[in-house]
């Protein structure tokens, strides 16, 4: 069988689409090939400025698609609960696509608007409230899906750090990002049970994009004040990694190939999951342990304050 690409995104006409983190990088190429394959797009963005400047890079390549953005900071859980509210006001037929994709790498220790580790705020926990807020647009939609973005990163830990999950004892950079990974996956799985459970057509998967050439890197570095590594970095993503466009194919996958079943993950096809065409792919022991996704799950609930209507 030939690859798959992006010309195997089926037609989205009359489909609406939400892409978290897509005024640049993998987030950026998803969105527009969405778009350009109908659907009505919405970019959520923490700068609206930068939100606009993609949306009118998106209508120059293809005059003829949808594309809006909406302010989202998806580390704060009032501009979280501000966005669901306004997006579904404005969209009472509901919603197709959510692509949770927004996320921030190996960042200095800093704290969100509510306080938590920012890493796990931005990458977990205001992707989690934000799909519990918008569950009711996406069951009003048969077949409505969910993709939540990973990463190879989840390799990283051993397990989710219930003790100390903020890492408030003791905090590493790469730490937290696997464990925020880990957490995507960990809520993919629990979602998918839940929403076998009740019966609902909503549809929940994972994908990574193994090793793709964005600003992730180079502005964790930047932010560490780490020159040499943010050299090495930009170094690596011109020889070494695929392209965010490569990149972005199984967050397309994910999204959009038929009959995938709950809790698919997908990743690139080569041996090492960092580049290629996307497939279905493992991940490690910790990500399938169903013990520690309805753990995550309840605290998850319990300190965001989003409950999701099962």
């Amino acid at each position: 069988m030939p690859p798959w690409t992006a010309a195997n995104v089926p037609n989205l006409t009359g489909r609406s689409v939400i892409v978290t983190g897509s005024n640049s990088g993998l987030g950026y190429e998803s969105a527009l090939q969405f778009a350009r394959h109908g659907a009505s797009v919405t970019l959520a963005v923490r700068d609206t400025t930068k939100g606009d400047r993609a949306a009118a890079a998106m209508l120059a390549s293809a005059a003829s698609i949808e594309v809006h953005v909406g302010q989202l900071d998806v580390s704060d859980l009032d501009s979280v609960r501000a966005f669901a509210q306004s997006w579904s006001s404005d969209h009472p037929q509901g919603l197709d696509l959510l692509i949770n994709n927004a996320g921030i790498m190996a960042t200095p220790q800093r704290k969100s608007a509510q306080g938590f580790e920012m890493q796990l705020a931005t990458n977990h926990l205001g992707h989690f409230a934000l799909t519990g807020l918008l569950f009711p647009a996406l069951v009003a939609v048969p077949n409505s899906r969910v993709v939540n973005v990973s990463s190879l990163a989840h390799r990283m830990v051993k397990g989710f750090n219930f003790q100390d999950p903020m890492g408030t004892k003791k905090y590493r950079a790469w730490g937290a990002y696997g464990q925020s990974k880990l957490a995507n996956l960990l809520f993919t799985s629990e979602f998918a049970r839940r929403l076998e459970l009740g019966d609902y057509s909503v549809g929940v998967m994972a994908a990574h994009p193994g090793f793709s050439a964005t600003n992730l890197q180079g502005e964790a570095s930047k932010m560490r004040g780490n020159s040499v590594e943010f050299r090495v970095t930009t170094l690596m993503n011109s020889v070494i990694a695929q392209s965010a466009e490569m990149g972005a194919l199984p967050i397309l996958f994910a999204a959009t190939a038929p009959g995938l079943p709950n809790d698919s993950y997908v990743g690139p096809a080569d041996k090492w999951q960092t580049r290629g065409y996307p497939t279905l792919v493992d991940r490690t022991d910790a990500a399938k342990d169903a013990l520690s996704a309805r753990r995550l799950w309840d605290w998850s609930e319990e300190i965001t304050g989003v409950s999701y209507p099962f």
